[in-house]
């Protein structure tokens, strides 16, 4: 696969006349937004700006390849195989350790390309995992999303503690309500002078925090909420509902009681960890997509 006609035209030019001209097809196009056909080997000079869409492109196949040996910029390399603890540890390193086994082969020096690049490279092997993780990629992304907004947060901090988790939380939880047919308490309680949950929970954070970027989804809820408060001259106090309550309740049981990770940081959970939240979670009819 490749986009410039240039390399297309070459590649083809350097097998003209020999055996190998049989076996080398070549497609001009992005790999990104082409629908790939099935094959059994992925080798690719990676370019750097689509490291990630390409990586999640070659797992999401419905018959993924059986290996992929893949050139990165070292830092995605490094974060794609980092471990819990790792300074490069993240929400990529997670996701792709769920559904690959993911191996760092060699490191690639500068002054193996020319022009020699800015960067230093080096080659990965993903090996698809068979079967599958049985899980929804979507609703697992949206739970590490949370989790690694700020990884250093403990997991308490990450959902009590910021407005916007816990109101997308309870807005979910409606739609499961509704779509089972269960009973919503929006009765406001009574005396209530409501509460700012960062103000509550917003100093559960160490000083070496270090926040990733943030997700869309926070900013359109914190967006959404600055929306709704606009004209008040102080910071808008949420009104806490039953149902409001409830979901608290059940978001404080599943990480004290159910998996015992409130006090725990995404930056030192593994796979299990977010596994028996997730699983937790869904268990209280909270979903993440």
């Amino acid at each position: 696969m490749e986009m410039d006609p240039r390399m297309a035209a070459e590649v083809t030019k350097r097998v003209q006349g020999k055996p190998e001209q049989k076996r080398l097809e070549v497609m001009l196009g992005d790999v990104i937004k082409t629908e790939l056909p099935r094959f059994d080997v992925c080798i690719s000079n990676t370019p750097y700006q689509i490291s990630s869409p390409l990586v999640f492109k070659l797992l999401a196949l419905p018959r993924p390849p059986r290996t992929c040996i893949l050139m990165f910029q070292r830092e995605f390399a490094l974060r794609l195989t980092a471990r819990p603890g790792d300074a490069l540890y993240c929400r990529l390193s997670v996701n792709a350790q769920m559904w690959a086994k993911v191996t760092h082969i060699m490191k690639v020096g500068k002054s193996n390309f020319k022009p020699a690049p800015a960067v230093e490279s080096s080659v990965v092997r993903l090996e698809p995992k068979f079967p599958r993780p049985d899980i929804s990629y979507e609703e697992w992304d949206g739970l590490l999303r949370i989790c690694f907004n700020r990884k250093n947060r403990t997991l308490r901090a990450s959902f009590l503690g910021t407005r916007e988790v816990m109101t997308l939380i309870e807005r979910n939880w409606k739609v499961h309500c509704a779509v089972e047919g269960i009973p919503v308490d929006e009765r406001i309680i009574e005396g209530d002078r409501g509460m700012d949950i960062d103000e509550e929970w917003g100093g559960i954070i160490d000083n070496e925090d270090v926040e990733d970027e943030e997700p869309s989804f926070l900013k359109e809820e914190r967006d959404r909420i600055t929306q709704e408060s606009s004209g008040n001259k102080t910071r808008s106090k949420r009104k806490r509902t039953v149902a409001s309550e409830v979901v608290r309740e059940k978001v404080r049981k599943v990480l004290e009681d159910d998996t015992e990770l409130a006090d725990k940081r995404a930056g030192k959970c593994d796979e299990g960890d977010f596994l028996r939240l997730l699983w937790a979670f869904n268990k209280e009819g909270i979903h993440f997509s």
